[in-house]
C-alpha cells in the first residue's frame, strides 16, 4: 500500500504564514526521505487552521528539496478561480515536476471563503461551475483554437501561427505560443468525498478521474467505491482500487500506550478538540462514524475518537486496524493519506510516526490486489 501526507495544515492559531510554509516543507523532506509516495496540500483562502491559500507555492519549494515524492493540490477549488489562468499554471507546474505533479479539484465547503470571492453564501452555484471550469480546462491543455462563452465564464486559445505559416520567418516567430500543457501530454486528476452517496465521488467516476475517501466509517468507504465504480462504468471507464485513495488520521509509535497518549495530549487532540470536533459537529460529519459503531452522540469524546475514529498505536496494532477495515470495506484501496498537524513546537514524535508508517505499516499490509 502506499503512503501519502496531506497538509491541510491544522496550523495553530497564531502562526505565522513563515512558520506554517516553513513547516510544510519539513514535512515534505521527511516524508520523501522515509519512503512516502505523495504528499497531498490544501487550498483555503479563509479558515484560521487550514490557512494555506497557494498551495502551488508549497508544492513547488518542496519539489526542489526532495527527489522522489509526488505532490497534488488538494484541492484546487475551482469556483475561486479562472479556469484558463489556473490550466496555465497547472500546466506548468507539471512541466518543472517533470512527472511528480497531479491535480486535485474541488468546488469549495466554506461559505466564507464563497463570499470573500464573491459567490453565493449557499455555493448553489459551485458544481456548475466545477464542471465548465474543468470544461475550459481540458480544451486549453489541448492547445486547439477556441472561443468559449458560457454560463460563468468567458475563455479561449488562439490560433497558433505556425499551422497556417509555410515557413517560420521572423514574423511567425516572433507570435509563437508557449506550450503549458500537462508533462507527458496527461494528467492524473482526483477528487474527494466524504459524505455516504458523496455526488464528488460519483463525479469522479463518471469523469474518469481517481477518487479520495475522507474517512467517514467503513460502510461510507464501502460505498464510496460502489458509487464510484457504478459511475465509472457507466461512462466507459475502468475503475481499479489501487487507485483509491482513503484519508485518517493516523499516529503510529513504539507501544500502543504511548502512541494513544501522545495522539490525545499531543498536536492531533489539540487540533480536535479546538477545530475539527465543533466543525464535525457543525457539518454533522461524525455521523456515518456513530452509526458504523452503533454508538449515541452523547458517547462522543475525545478519547472515544481516539479509540474509534483515528487510527493510533504501534505499528503491528495499526497494521491490523488498515487491513481490519479494508475486510470491513470488502475490497480495499491502494494509498492512504495521513493528515498532517502542527507539531512544530516537538516534531520529534510526530516525524517518528511518519517514518513508523511508512517503513513498519504501508509496505507490510495484505492488499487483495495487485498495485502494479
Amino acid at each position: 500500500m502506499n503512503s501519502a501526507l496531506f497538509n491541510v495544515p491544522y496550523s495553530k492559531p497564531g502562526r505565522t504564514a513563515r512558520q506554517t510554509f516553513d513547516w510544510a516543507l519539513a514535512n515534505a523532506r521527511v516524508a520523501d526521505e522515509v519512503g512516502f509516495t505523495e504528499m497531498l496540500v490544501a487550498e483555503h483562502a479563509t479558515q484560521l487552521w487550514e490557512n494555506i491559500p497557494n498551495p502551488e507555492l508549497v508544492i513547488a519549494a518542496a519539489a526542489s528539496q526532495t527527489k522522489r515524492i509526488r505532490f497534488a493540490p488538494m484541492a484546487h477549488l475551482l469556483p475561486h478561480h479562472h479556469p484558463a489562468q489556473l490550466a496555465i499554471m497547472v500546466g506548468w507546474l507539471s512541466q518543472i515536476l517533470e512527472g511528480r505533479y497531479f491535480l486535485g479539484v474541488g468546488a469549495g465547503a466554506f461559505p466564507e471563503s464563497a463570499m470573500l470571492h464573491g459567490l453565493p453564501e449557499d455555493m448553489s452555484e459551485n458544481p456548475e461551475r466545477v464542471r465548465e471550469s474543468l470544461e475550459i480546462m481540458e480544451k486549453v491543455w489541448k492547445r486547439e483554437h477556441f472561443r468559449h462563452s458560457g454560463k460563468y465564464y468567458k475563455a479561449g486559445f488562439p490560433e497558433d501561427p505556425l499551422k497556417k505559416a509555410t515557413s517560420v520567418d521572423a514574423d511567425h516567430m516572433a507570435h509563437l505560443l508557449s506550450d503549458f500543457s500537462p508533462w507527458g501530454g496527461k494528467l492524473e486528476i482526483v477528487v474527494s468525498g466524504i459524505s455516504p452517496n458523496s455526488p464528488s465521488i460519483k463525479f469522479a467516476g463518471a469523469r474518469g478521474y481517481h477518487p479520495i475517501s475522507v474517512f467517514s466509517g467503513a460502510a461510507t468507504l464501502k460505498n464510496h467505491w460502489e458509487i464510484y465504480e457504478q459511475a465509472a462504468l457507466a461512462n466507459g471507464h475502468k475503475p481499479h482500487r489501487k487507485n483509491h485513495r482513503v484519508s485518517a488520521d493516523i499516529f503510529v509509535a513504539e507501544t500502543d500506550k504511548e502512541a494513544r497518549r501522545l495522539a490525545l495530549e499531543g498536536p492531533i487532540g489539540h487540533c480536535w478538540k479546538n477545530y475539527l470536533f465543533p466543525l464535525y459537529q457543525r457539518f454533522n460529519l461524525l455521523d456515518s462514524h456513530i452509526a458504523d459503531k452503533g454508538a449515541n452522540k452523547s458517547d462522543i469524546t475525545l478519547e472515544w475518537l481516539c479509540d474509534n475514529v483515528w487510527i493510533v498505536g504501534s505499528p503491528a496494532t495499526v497494521r491490523e486496524k488498515v487491513e481490519a477495515l479494508m475486510d470491513r470495506t470488502t475490497g480495499g484501496w491502494g494509498t492512504l493519506l495521513m493528515p498532517m498537524y502542527d507539531a512544530i513546537d516537538d516534531p520529534a514524535p510526530w516525524f517518528q510516526s511518519l517514518k513508523l508508517f511508512a517503513q513498519e505499516v504501508a509496505p507490510k499490509i495484505k492488499l487483495p490486489f495487485k498495485m502494479s
